[in-house]
């Protein structure tokens, strides 16, 4: 597993829910923002990705709520991704506040399916490390 990639976001007003809380479906979109900017990090771009005529998935994501976050907390979301043998990678997640408390947990099962057969891949380690101009944040 790579070293965790880390992205900061300020909880803003209109996320929260009426117990003035983080809506649960932010948190996945806080996760979907810091693994695109990873992505961004290790050089690649969407276009990339269809130039290559790949594109990501995910497969399923889980999450566990640890602590509250309001509008106006500032958190850090990491990003790490675990690589198999298969067709499937893993993604790791945590978001924490500035002071250290961790609000969540999330991990998340992804692939690349092939834009035009419609199948996922295997070895999508392979292509992100082409496709990068810095594969060491991947751990490759």
């Amino acid at each position: 597993m790579s070293e965790p990639f880390s992205v900061r976001v300020t909880v803003r007003g209109y996320e929260t829910d009426v117990q003035g809380h983080l809506n649960q479906s932010v948190y996945i979109n806080y996760a979907e923002h810091a693994r695109w900017s990873f992505l961004q990090a290790a050089g690649i771009t969407q276009a990339a990705l269809i130039g290559k005529g790949v594109g990501p998935v995910a497969l399923e994501t889980t999450i566990r709520y640890r602590r509250e976050l309001l509008a106006g907390d500032e958190v850090d979301v990491t990003c790490a991704f675990e690589w198999g043998d298969g067709k499937t990678f893993r993604i790791q997640q945590t978001i924490t506040r500035t002071d250290g408390t961790v609000a969540a947990e999330l991990t998340s099962v992804g692939g690349l399916l092939d834009l035009e057969n419609r199948r996922m891949i295997t070895n999508p380690h392979g292509y992100f490390k082409e496709l990068a101009t810095d594969p060491g944040l991947f751990g490759l």
